[in-house]
């Protein structure tokens, strides 16, 4: 990408805009080739949920990601550039995407921000290839052609607009001042709103057979040495009295589990898949590589005495312990084929959330030359705390067992910066919104050990909690 040293908030009249937009033109007719312009300014502090929700359309692909714990957050709304994906190579596919706008990329302004430049919107489904009626793609990306986040006290807005041989630059500059003016003024309005529906929803179930019957299938091929573990979610399907607006209902999700990553994206069809997940997939920052191993889990106590003791338990769960070492040591492997070395600690410790406690491992190593963040996703992901291990013999039999789709549940969702660096989470409790249907996930991990009751009320603790982010009750 070539940063040029132009400082936008200096060069701010739409003459010095559009003198600095016929010079990219002028590249752009040089070579035949397009070139994706980003002009990135600081602005005041703005919260990236709120300014996405005051311009919310439903029409328009939208992302956000939010880590309330790291105070970062960032949205970004209708497309720049786009690029779909099928099939098991769709992570070197997207690569290839990314390399070539960022080769005919010039950027402006503050660039070297936090969240500064353009950024790659992605979400990928759990399976490699999507299904017949599926929201999304097996991989969607994006470049928006706006984006504002938030690291700290620091809020950056950017805005990314194609710039081609022919474009009518007059527009282009009207559009960018227009954005960039949007962020300076932006009106959350005034209206107030305490339920996403006004009313609890009727919930109707639609899975296809018997959960504890599933469990029990899966525990008799894990029996007969098909595989070591394999996780199995429930779909539950709502219908609510009114539209759900997916971002109302994201930001009850956010309040309810605060040290969760909250997500939201959107196809720009109608369809938006929102969730609070406990569980990164991946980080890279500075060259530094950060992932979580997140397996086995026991619900909350009432107090701090049992809850406690509850805590005490899973740490000495030998079934619950050996499913945390199977995805650990997944990780480790897989990474290791990268040349890459991970460091943690001995024994897990304990992640608390507001409904559940799990198993927790965070890893840590340093990014080798060559080796990038999509290298890395492409091994990772799914993982065993999602899929199953082996990989291979778990992806045909969860489809089998489980009998629905799962579009971006257990998918992995996360954003690419031009410097290698971003973060990819992993799409689970969560839920798919479409007016006022809503199609809800929860999954749990089965081993050697597992019994078909203690699953069931496992999922049934999380929809609970998840319910009760998504839709408060009247």
């Amino acid at each position: 990408m070539k940063v040029l040293p132009i400082d936008p908030t200096e060069n701010a009249s739409p003459e010095a805009l559009l003198g600095f937009l016929a010079q990219c033109q002028a590249a752009a007719q040089s070579d035949g080739r397009s070139r994706l312009v980003s002009i990135s300014i600081t602005v005041g502090g703005l919260d990236p949920l709120a300014v996405l929700e005051a311009i919310y359309e439903p029409g328009h692909p939208h992302f956000y990601a939010e880590h309330p714990s790291d105070a970062t957050a960032i949205a970004g709304a209708e497309t720049a550039e786009s690029f779909t994906a099928e099939g098991p190579q769709r992570f070197s596919e997207l690569q290839g995407f990314v390399d070539d706008v960022l080769e005919r990329a010039i950027a402006v302004g503050a660039v070297d921000a936090p969240f500064g430049g353009p950024h790659f919107f992605v979400g990928a489904s759990f399976a490699s290839r999507s299904e017949p009626g599926d929201a999304f793609p097996a991989l969607t990306a994006f470049v928006p052609q706006w984006q504002v986040a938030r690291a700290g006290d620091r809020t950056t807005a950017v805005a990314n607009l194609l710039v081609a041989a022919d474009s009518e630059l007059p527009e282009l500059a009207e559009r960018v001042l227009r954005a960039h003016g949007r962020f300076h003024r932006i009106s959350y309005g005034n209206e107030s709103t305490t339920s996403p529906v006004g009313e609890t929803p009727a919930i109707n179930h639609h899975e296809t057979g018997d959960y504890e019957a599933k469990v029990a299938t899966a525990l008799q091929r894990i029996e007969a040495g098909e595989f070591t573990k394999i996780v199995l979610a429930r779909a539950v399907d709502l219908k609510a009295s009114t539209p759900l607006h997916p971002l109302l209902a994201l930001d009850g999700l956010r309040q309810r589990f605060p040290e969760c990553f909250s997500f939201s994206i959107a196809n720009g069809r109608g369809d938006s898949f929102i969730g609070a997940s406990p569980e990164r997939l991946v980080r890279v920052s500075q060259g530094v590589l950060e992932a979580d191993v997140l397996a086995g889990s026991i619900r909350r106590g009432r107090g701090a005495a049992e809850d406690a003791a509850l805590g005490q338990a899973l740490l000495n769960s030998a079934k619950d312990l050996h499913e945390h070492a199977v995805v650990l040591r997944m990780v480790q492997d897989r990474l290791a084929e990268l040349g890459l070395d991970l460091e943690h600690g001995e024994i897990p410790g304990l992640r608390k959330l507001a409904n559940v406690q799990h198993l927790y491992t965070p890893v840590r190593g340093q990014m080798r030359e060559g080796v990038k963040l999509l290298d890395v996703v492409d091994r990772l992901h799914p993982t065993p705390a999602v899929g199953g291990e082996p990989r291979e013999a778990t992806g045909d039999a969860i489809r089998e067992i489980e009998g629905f789709s799962r579009g971006l549940y257990a998918g992995a969702l996360g954003w690419i910066n031009s410097r290698g660096g971003g973060e990819f989470m992993v799409g689970i409790r969560s839920a798919l919104v479409r007016g006022a249907d809503a199609r809800v996930f929860a999954g749990a991990g089965i081993v050697a050990g597992s019994t078909p009751t203690k699953e069931l009320a496992e999922t049934d603790l999380k929809f609970k909690a998840l319910l009760e982010g998504l839709i408060p009750p009247a």
